[in-house]
């Protein structure tokens, strides 16, 4: 008896191990693959050639962004986490946009390449280390962001060897471009989840800053182009808070 409990153990454990493998293989694949890497110029998994040495003067400016980029989690947002109880910081909207968007990514528009997608929302908002957050209804703070975004993307992402530099800043400049399928549902992602975080927190963001069903259309004017079915959720969102009096209706103002 104790010999046969054993043995089924036994094979359940393989299965185990044998699917955890699997699952491994296909997880890597997404952002290593060697298409990802060939055509879309986003570096895969590079090994050091054995015998080779380190190169220090490298692997020291990786590791100086790399510290730099910390100073990301002390960037807050207007945004406040789920349940209001702080304001929600940079690092968090990143990481918390690159799962929503490996999740939804089945609404995008158009076929996108997942990894890379996801990459570019990582690091898209390093910019503000320098150039801070810049609220998106603050129409006078908007008229100097691009400038200077722009000027702290290229210290920043100058802090890297060359190569990786140079590449870290192209896609940085394709999610700005808003021009590839990717940088569209980027862009859908980046305007979701505050607005789902906004929802769920009884719209209270909203109703502090008097904020007007005209600005969040406006900001969202291309949200479709990315993905349709997240744009109509989002509207039925916004008509809701109308209704419930956390988005003020100046849509008849406009008109006039």
């Amino acid at each position: 008896m104790k010999r046969r409990i054993c043995s089924q153990n036994h094979r359940k454990l393989r299965i185990i191990y044998y699917t955890l493998s699997v699952y491994s293989r296909n997880l890597s694949g997404i952002f290593f693959c060697n298409e990802f890497s060939k055509d879309r110029k986003i570096p895969g998994v590079h090994l050091k050639e054995k015998g080779k040495k380190m190169d220090r003067e490298r692997f020291e400016k990786q590791l100086n962004f790399i510290l730099e980029i910390d100073k990301e989690k002390q960037i807050l947002r207007q945004t406040h986490i789920r349940g209001y109880s702080r304001q929600e910081d940079d690092a968090e909207h990143a990481w918390h946009m690159a799962v929503m968007a490996f999740l939804l990514q089945e609404y995008s528009n158009e076929k996108i390449d997942i990894g890379r997608t996801m990459l570019m929302l990582l690091i898209h908002d390093l910019v503000e280390i320098d150039a801070g957050d810049t609220y998106a209804y603050d129409a006078e703070a908007n008229k100097t962001k691009d400038e200077r975004e722009h000027k702290a993307a290229e210290r920043i992402y100058g802090l890297l060897p060359e190569d990786q530099g140079k590449m870290l800043m192209d896609l940085w400049l394709e999610f700005e471009a808003y021009e590839s399928p990717e940088a569209r549902f980027a862009h859908v992602m980046d305007n979701f989840q505050p607005l789902l975080l906004n929802h769920e927190n009884d719209g209270k963001d909203w109703t502090r800053h008097n904020v007007r069903i005209s600005q969040p259309l406006k900001r969202n004017e291309k949200t479709a182009t990315g993905s349709e079915e997240i744009w109509s959720y989002m509207e039925e969102i916004l008509e809701q808070s109308i209704r419930d009096g956390k988005i003020i209706d100046d849509r008849e103002e406009k008109q006039e």
